[in-house]
């Protein structure tokens, strides 16, 4: 089976070390911008009118990936995929950001969690009734938020 997954576009931010990148967009107050590649512009038709959008891209710093990890909140190694850890068999990343403005093909962000120059994989409007879930249980998390 083979899979062909192409970047659409690709997000600037003011973060070039991994270490000074917030840890997730609702602990950032950065602000970035995405170039959509002129190609897929046409896609982003009708996205004004939303406050968040939900990114999808690639961890292209990451190399390599361990299924035990010692996530950013916790001392105590925890199973890879009970953990938002960017280093990841298949390195997809998630990310909500405001929304800011849309000049033609560039958006600008607000909440920004992610590397400069991060290929962007996908673009979807964050949409509260869809997205939240009511008496959504957070697991080993439960007393670090």
């Amino acid at each position: 089976m083979e899979w062909k997954i192409r970047p659409i576009g690709l997000i600037r931010s003011p973060y070039t070390d991994e270490e000074e990148t917030p840890i997730q967009s609702a602990f950032s107050e950065g602000r970035g911008e995405i170039e959509v590649f002129p190609e897929y512009e046409a896609g982003l038709k009708d996205i004004d009118g939303f406050s968040h959008l939900i990114l999808l891209y690639y961890f292209h710093q990451v190399k390599g990936y361990s299924l035990s990890v010692k996530p950013f909140l916790d001392d105590t190694p925890r199973g890879l995929f009970a953990t938002r850890y960017p280093a990841r068999p298949n390195p997809i990343g998630l990310s909500v950001v405001r929304l800011l403005e849309r000049r033609g093909n560039i958006l600008q962000i607000g909440e920004v969690d992610v590397l400069d120059g991060t290929p962007l994989l996908d673009i979807k409007p964050y949409v509260p009734h869809f997205d939240e879930r009511k008496g959504a249980t957070v697991g080993w998390l439960q007393d670090r938020l």
